[in-house]
């Protein structure tokens, strides 16, 4: 299992902010059953994922946020435990603000 991240170039040409949380989610891939993983990192378009499932860059999955229906996302790159995805359809602002307001790492004195 070789890394295929994204070089130095293609962070800077990320599309939209991504937000340093701890969130406990569900994850699938299709025709399969939900299994716990972790979110690291979450943006509007996608997130980095902790996860002990074997995801290949390209495959598909589900991810059920905490108190919201499941969405479809794509693998972008995997390494080890932890792969990049990105949401077939980007997360509404105000859904992105009210669940990184529940799990924000670092923000709480």
């Amino acid at each position: 299992m070789g890394a295929d991240r994204p070089n130095q170039a293609s962070h800077k040409a990320r599309a939209a902010e991504r937000r340093h949380v701890r969130i406990s989610v569900k994850v699938r891939r299709p025709g399969e059953t939900w299994v716990k993983s972790v979110i690291a990192d979450l943006s509007v378009t996608g997130f980095r994922l902790q996860s002990f499932m074997k995801l290949l860059p390209g495959g598909e999955l589900w991810i059920m946020l905490p108190g919201f229906e499941g969405r479809r996302a794509r693998v972008l790159w995997t390494r080890g435990h932890e792969a990049g995805c990105a949401f077939e359809q980007p997360l509404h602002p105000a859904i992105l603000d009210h669940v990184v307001k529940l799990h924000e790492v670092g923000i709480r004195a």
